[in-house]
């Protein structure tokens, strides 16, 4: 059984850095394109950030300068640094992974709230 569980989430003062924390069970992480993906109330699921097998990065134009992406295979684990965070990125952050040969393999986290607000 897949299991992707998320960590790291909570409510942060306007700049304020934060950490997420998704570990992986029940799948090889190297072989899986693993990101992170943000959803706001009333609004679309929408990707952060992605990193591909060989280490490619992929960011949302909103991500790209403020997040950071980065896995550790070892562990089956993506994590995302968000620095000078804002009140738009307020949202449920979902980590995914998608089988790089097999893209119909795919797998989603719970979420964890992330909540930027004065």
């Amino acid at each position: 059984q897949v299991q992707l569980v998320e960590s790291g989430g909570g409510l942060v003062q306007p700049g304020s850095s934060l950490r997420l924390s998704c570990t992986a069970s029940g799948i090889i992480a190297s072989l899986y394109v693993m990101g992170w993906y943000r959803q706001a109330p009333g609004l679309q699921r929408e990707l952060v950030a992605r990193t591909l097998g060989n280490g490619g990065t992929i960011y949302s134009d909103s991500a790209k300068g403020r997040f950071t992406i980065s896995r550790d295979n070892a562990k089956s684990a993506v994590y995302l640094e968000m620095s000078n965070l804002k009140p738009e990125d307020t949202a449920v952050y979902y980590c995914n992974a998608v089988a790089i040969l097999d893209s119909s393999r795919q797998y989603w986290g719970q979420g964890t709230q992330v909540t930027v607000s004065s």
